[in-house]
């Protein structure tokens, strides 16, 4: 093979050929595909895509290169990126360097020229699956490869929150006057979002997804939020226990992604692991109250058990599944009905857009401001 080969091998013996792309070296992880358009510099800083290797359906990937201000987060997560044709220069006035510059800064193992679409195809028809990146010295007989990648963890029953989590809490605070106080548990946050509360007159006080009750009380919030984050939600037992805890104070809570799924399970409901999930820019969801569809951002492997509308009985009052997928029914959001706590699964602090769903920030400021 020449010097810049490099394969795709996933779990169930499919193989993809074509040439390095970042660094040069060996990647595990599950392998999941993004149908954004734009915005990969945010995708692939998101903590929610850690351990998974990111299959891009857009064709060209790479053209406005890498810029020092769209980060969410002080790091690239993804295990690994697949592309079909990485663009040979970056073309924006906000770029400080290439995309396959900043892959080798921070080691992340890629593979460009494979066919994605076909790539796609097949996550589609068979489901994520664990997979790896190899080229280099790490090229070796397809066999070997194939038992690297089947020796590697599944991402269900994935404990992920606690190794993308600030280590210790830090605030942001509020642009103009303060109006409130939130405490944002840290299972995987982005950047924007304490940036949209903050555009909102919230002091955020983001801490460890490892916080008790009673640190959060010290802080004498108006509201607690949970972030998204990676891995399985059936391994947040701490979490849920958690977001009880806030519950039964009665504080106003607002859960986005992992949030939905931790608050769903606080509430009594099951999670599962979908097929291929949700991953994109354009993916609409009904808000069932209002009528109201709205294109969201997601990145989201498992879900809420529900039906669209249902409503069932909680230790915490009587709640409701208040939002789903236009496209498959998936769970995509709650609300308590009796309470002061709803959650949606998608992501609206998306900064790459679309910012459909960016008035939540708003509804959560009422419900502080109305307890």
């Amino acid at each position: 093979m020449s010097g810049n080969t490099a394969v795709m091998v996933l779990e169930d013996g499919r193989v993809f050929r074509g040439t390095t792309f970042g660094a040069v070296g060996q990647t595990l992880g599950e392998a999941v595909f993004c149908t954004a358009m734009t915005g990969y510099q945010e995708t692939l800083t998101d903590p929610s895509y850690d351990r998974q290797i990111v299959v891009a359906t857009a064709p060209q990937i790479g053209n406005t290169g890498w810029n020092d201000e769209d980060d969410e987060s002080q790091q690239i997560w993804v295990a690994g990126y697949a592309v079909r044709d990485p663009s040979r220069r970056a073309s924006n006035w906000r770029a400080n360097r290439t995309l396959q510059a900043e892959l080798e800064n921070q080691n992340i193992v890629g593979i460009a020229g494979i066919d994605t679409r076909a790539l796609v195809r097949h996550l589609r028809t068979r489901g994520s699956m664990k997979a790896g990146i190899f080229s280099g010295d790490q090229l070796a007989d397809i066999d070997e490869l194939l038992a690297r990648v089947n020796g590697r963890p599944s991402m269900l029953g994935a404990d992920l929150a606690g190794e993308v989590s600030t280590k210790e809490m830090y605030t942001i605070e509020p642009v103009g006057d303060a109006r409130f106080t939130v405490v944002a548990v840290d299972l995987g946050i982005k950047a924007n979002t304490p940036r949209m509360f903050a555009e909102r007159g919230m002091r955020v006080h983001v801490v460890p997804s490892n916080v008790t009750l009673d640190q959060i009380k010290e802080l004498n919030p108006d509201g607690v939020f949970l972030s998204n984050g990676p891995g399985d939600p059936a391994t947040q037992d701490d979490a849920v226990a958690l977001t009880q805890g806030v519950l039964s104070e009665g504080l106003p809570l607002f859960g986005i992604c992992f949030g939905n799924q931790i608050l769903g399970r606080a509430l009594g409901r099951k999670t599962y692991k979908m097929k291929f999930g949700h991953r994109g820019i354009n993916i609409p969801v009904i808000e069932h109250h209002s009528g109201r569809i709205s294109i969201t951002a997601q990145n989201h492997g498992f879900a809420l058990e529900g039906e669209a509308g249902e409503q069932f009985d909680t230790p915490f009052g009587r709640a409701e599944v208040s939002h789903t997928c236009a496209n498959d029914g998936t769970v995509e959001g709650l609300n308590l009905i009796d309470g002061k706590a709803f959650s949606v699964q998608y992501h609206p602090e998306a900064a790459a857009g679309p910012h459909d769903a960016a008035y939540l920030f708003d509804r959560f400021a009422m419900l502080m401001e109305g307890a």
